[in-house]
C-alpha cells in the first residue's frame, strides 16, 4: 500500500510543478486531502514555525525593498560585475550568494539576473555559465544564511545534541561558499563559446538578440542606505542573540525569547524601524515583489511540507527499519536522500523540517547531518523553480535553455557539482569544528 501512497505523493508534486509558482502549495494540500480521505492517513504536522519565520523575514525584506534598499544593493552588485566583466562567471555567484546570506531568501537573485545576463553578453561570454552558477549559489546559500528558516530550524535540532548555532554557521558558510567557487570553475568550461553556439547564431540572424542597452544609473531613494544598515544591524543582532542563548556559549542561561521567537520579533522590529525612520508607506509593502514571492513561498511550504510529513509520519517505522542500518554504515547517503527530497519538496526549509529530525533520531551523527545539509539546495534539478525560469527568460541569446528531456538544462551539472563539493568539504571541516 505504501508504494501506491508514494505514487500519490509524487503525482501531486508533479501536478504542483505543472501548475507552477504557488500552485505547488495548492497541489500539496490537495494531496493531503486524498491521503487522508482515500487512504486513511493521519495528516502530518504543519511546519508552522518555518512559515512564520519566512513571513517575518520577508516582511523586513519587503520593507527594505520599498525603502529602496534592494535597489541600492543591486546597484552595488551591478558596479562590481561591470568593473570586472571578464570574471563574470566567478563574480555572479559571489553576488547572489552574498545577497542570499544577507536576506535569508534566494529570491533576491531575481534583481541581479538581468544584469548578469547583460554583462555576459557584452563580453561575449556564454550567459548560461554565470546565470546557471549564480542561480545555484542563491539556492545553496540558504543553508548558510543566519536568518533562513532552514538554518534556524536545523540549529534548534542540533542544539538538543550539543551543537551550537554558531558552530553550524562556522561549517556551512565556508564550505558552501568554497563549493560555489569550485562549481564556477567547472561551469566556466560548459557549453560551446557563445559565438559558436548555433542557437545564438540563429537568434542573432533573426534579430531576436537585443543590443546591449546603455547603462542607466538606478535612482536610489533617500532612505535606501539607511534601510540596508537597519537590516544589517538586525541580522547581526539575530546571530549575536542566537549565539548568546546557545548552551555551548551560555551567556544567557534562561532566555525569555527562544531562538525562533527572537528571529521573528527582531525581523518585525527591523520592518518597524525601516517604516518609521525611512518613512515608507506600509501599504506599499503588501505590493512589493519580494512580499508577494515570500507569501507564495509560505503557501508552497505549507502544502508540500504537509504532504511530505503526512506520508513520512505514516511510514516512519518502516523508514526507520530500512534507513537506520544503511545510514549507520554509509552516513553520506543522507546527502543523497536530502538531495532527492528537496528536489520534490521544492523547499530547503520544508525538506529540513521533514527529514532532519528523523535522521538525527535514526542515530546519524551531527557531523554527517551538517555535512549533508547543503544537499537540501537541490531545487535546480526540476526546471520549474522561479529563479531558474527567470534566468532562462532573461537570456535572449538562447544559451540558457531547457531541452526536450526535462533534465537537460544548464543548471544541472553546476548544481550537482557544487552540492557534491559542499558535502565533501563538510565532512572534512565538521569534525574540526565540532
Amino acid at each position: 500500500m505504501w508504494i501506491i501512497e508514494l505514487v500519490v505523493v509524487l503525482f501531486f508534486i508533479w501536478l504542483g510543478a505543472r501548475l507552477g509558482s504557488i500552485g505547488i502549495g495548492f497541489a500539496g494540500g490537495f494531496g493531503v486531502l486524498v491521503l487522508a480521505l482515500v487512504f486513511g492517513l493521519k495528516p502530518g504536522s504543519i511546519p508552522i514555525d518555518v512559515i512564520l519565520i519566512i513571513m517575518s523575514v520577508i516582511s523586513a525584506i519587503a520593507a527594505m525593498q520599498v525603502a529602496g534598499g534592494l535597489d541600492y544593493m543591486v546597484r552595488v552588485a551591478e558596479r562590481i560585475l561591470r568593473r570586472n566583466p571578464k570574471y563574470i562567471t566567478f563574480l555572479a555567484p559571489v553576488v547572489t550568494y552574498t545577497m542570499t546570506i544577507f536576506a535569508g531568501t534566494g529570491l533576491t537573485a531575481f534583481s541581479t539576473l538581468p544584469v548578469i545576463a547583460e554583462v555576459a553578453k557584452e563580453q561575449g561570454v556564454r550567459p548560461s555559465r554565470p546565470l546557471a552558477i549564480a542561480t545555484v549559489a542563491s539556492q545553496i546559500a540558504i543553508t548558510a544564511s543566519p536568518i533562513s528558516a532552514a538554518v534556524i530550524f536545523f540549529a534548534s535540532v542540533l542544539e538538543k545534541i550539543g551543537v551550537s548555532y554558531l558552530q553550524l554557521l562556522m561549517i556551512c558558510i565556508p564550505t558552501t561558499f568554497t563549493a560555489c567557487m569550485l562549481g564556477a570553475v567547472v561551469t566556466n568550461f560548459l557549453g560551446k563559446e557563445l559565438k559558436d553556439d548555433p542557437v545564438y547564431k540563429e537568434r542573432l540572424a533573426q534579430g531576436l538578440v537585443k543590443k546591449s542597452a546603455e547603462v542607466q544609473e538606478r535612482e536610489i531613494k533617500p532612505g535606501a542606505k539607511t534601510s540596508v544598515l537597519i537590516f544589517l544591524l538586525g541580522l547581526i543582532f539575530v546571530v549575536g542573540y542566537a549565539s548568546a542563548i546557545s548552551k555551548n556559549v551560555g551567556l544567557i542561561e534562561d532566555p525569555v525569547l527562544p531562538r525562533d521567537y527572537a528571529i521573528m520579533t527582531i525581523m518585525l522590529t527591523v520592518a518597524s524601524l525601516i517604516a518609521l525612520i525611512c518613512k515608507i508607506k506600509t501599504n506599499d509593502v503588501l505590493s512589493a515583489p519580494t512580499f508577494k514571492s515570500g507569501m507564495s513561498a509560505c503557501i508552497c511550504v505549507l502544502g508540500v511540507a504537509w504532504l511530505g510529513t503526512t506520508f513520512v509520519a505514516a511510514h516512519l517505522e518502516q523508514i526507520n527499519m530500512f534507513a537506520g542500518s544503511v545510514l549507520e554504515t554509509k552516513p553520506w547517503l543522507l546527502a543523497v536522500v536530502l538531495f532527492f527530497a528537496a528536489m520534490l519538496l521544492y523547499s530547503q526549509a520544508a525538506t529540513t523540517k521533514a527529514l532532519m529530525p528523523a535522521a538525527i533520531a535514526l542515530g546519524v551523527s551531527p557531523v554527517s547531518a551538517i555535512a549533508s545539509f547543503a544537499a537540501v539546495g537541490s531545487l535546480f534539478v526540476l526546471p520549474t523553480y522561479p529563479t531558474l525560469l527567470a534566468a532562462v527568460e532573461f537570456d535572449d541569446t538562447g544559451s540558457t535553455r531547457i531541452g526536450k528531456y526535462v533534465f537537460d538544462h544548464p543548471f544541472l551539472i553546476p548544481g550537482v557539482t557544487t552540492i557534491a563539493m559542499a558535502v565533501v568539504l563538510g565532512f572534512l571541516l565538521a569534525p574540526v569544528i565540532i
